[in-house]
């Protein structure tokens, strides 16, 4: 039977890469491209916020199993620093060009769309509940973004070469998503998890034939970097985080 605590690690790493990926979307309300893409990535950040505070409320009440108490949703996410962190590298890339923001979002919601496929199935009640209203919105987020990927990789010579340029750059962090460790192994064994090493051929089938549509080419590059899942982060999330955390953290208790 998986432990309380190693299941609290688990919900950390599926709301943390949600958190983070919707405060990077925050960042462009009021600078899209067009008004309805501003509405557009606004709702998606926001479907991935309430992703993330259904995955923080479990994982607060796990938490109480083995603690005094368990935190809350807002205390799980302002009151943590970055080391605390589970989040996947690549969601906390900067939001650089419309091509970068893209191709950030199209790696991870092909991944997500995956992951919570997988998790529908989980013998977790809690976690399957979760999962099946995430994978409803999620559907629409791949379709989205891969739309965009097509559109810029396939457009003009300028937003075919940013495109390529984005999906380059932001590569290296693509393995992480399959990487598992004892974490992982534990909850897949019990049928809680999902085994995201499985996840990395249909991951790699959808994106090649996005790119090839989008007359882009798939890097070659073998390297990857790895460690935001055990906390290990790049000096953009501490920069993330004194935003997101600047007000909770300097009027505790505050109340509107």
């Amino acid at each position: 039977m998986v432990s309380d605590r190693i299941l609290f690690d688990y919900l950390l790493r599926l709301a943390d890469s949600d958190l983070v990926l919707a405060q990077r979307l925050g960042e462009w309300v009021g600078h899209g491209p067009a008004l309805e893409e501003d509405i557009a990535l606004t709702n998606i950040g926001l479907d991935l916020l309430g992703q993330a505070r259904l995955w923080f409320a479990y994982a607060g009440e796990v938490e109480s199993r083995f603690e005094e108490t368990g935190r809350s949703e807002d205390a799980l996410a302002f009151s943590r620093d970055s080391g605390e962190f589970r989040n996947l590298l690549l969601v906390e890339q900067p939001n650089g060009s419309y091509a970068d923001t893209m191709a950030r979002q199209f790696f991870f919601d092909v991944w997500h769309g995956l992951l919570l496929a997988g998790l529908v199935g989980s013998h977790d009640s809690r976690v399957a509940e979760i999962a099946a209203k995430a994978q409803k919105e999620v559907a629409y987020h791949v379709e989205r973004s891969a739309d965009w990927v097509i559109r810029l990789g396939d457009g003009t010579d300028e937003s075919h070469a940013r495109m390529q340029a984005a999906i380059d750059d932001l590569w290296m962090y693509t393995g992480e998503m399959f990487e598992t460790d004892d974490t992982d192994r534990a909850l897949a064994d019990e049928q809680v998890g999902c085994d995201l090493f499985a996840l990395a051929q249909p991951w790699r089938e959808v994106v090649d034939a996005v790119l090839t549509e989008a007359t882009l080419s798939v890097p070659k590059a073998a390297f990857m970097q790895r460690g935001g899942r055990r906390g290990a982060h790049t000096e953009h999330l501490g920069h993330l985080l004194a935003t997101m955390q600047w007000l909770p953290r300097s009027h505790p208790g505050a109340q509107w």
